[in-house]
């Protein structure tokens, strides 16, 4: 069975930084891209950050851009999302899918995508 796994997550001030992992399991990792999204109350979900399956080409949304780093590392099944600066409205539960790809300015999943349970962050002072 396909499973993700988010870690990392917690309650940081405005300008601090966390990194979150997503440890996989059940499947061929190396063959799928690897996105972050995240939902904040009361929103959609948005998608945040995609990784190709090497890790060669890396994708984020304007909002994260040069704040945020997606990497990879397949040998141990996992990715990660570094985040620096975080801001306020950063503060959202994140998640993990397999199959992420980019439309414009929009990361989002193919139809049958797995995800994790998700992982909080939370930005306050």
């Amino acid at each position: 069975q396909v499973q993700l796994v988010e870690s990392g997550g917690g309650l940081v001030q405005p300008g601090g930084s966390l990194r979150l992992s997503c440890a996989a399991s059940g499947f061929n990792f190396d063959y799928y891209a690897i996105g972050w999204f995240r939902q904040a109350p009361g929103k959609e979900r948005e998608g945040v950050s995609c990784i190709s399956t090497s890790g060669s080409s890396t994708y984020y949304v304007d909002s994260v851009k040069g704040r945020f780093t997606i990497s990879r590392d397949n040998a141990k099944n996992t990715v990660y999302l570094q985040m620096n600066s975080l801001k306020p409205e950063d503060t959202a539960v994140y998640y993990c899918a397999t199959d992420c790809y980019y439309r414009g300015v929009v990361v989002t999943t193919r139809p049958f995508a797995s995800w994790g349970q998700g992982t909080q962050v939370t930005v306050s002072s």
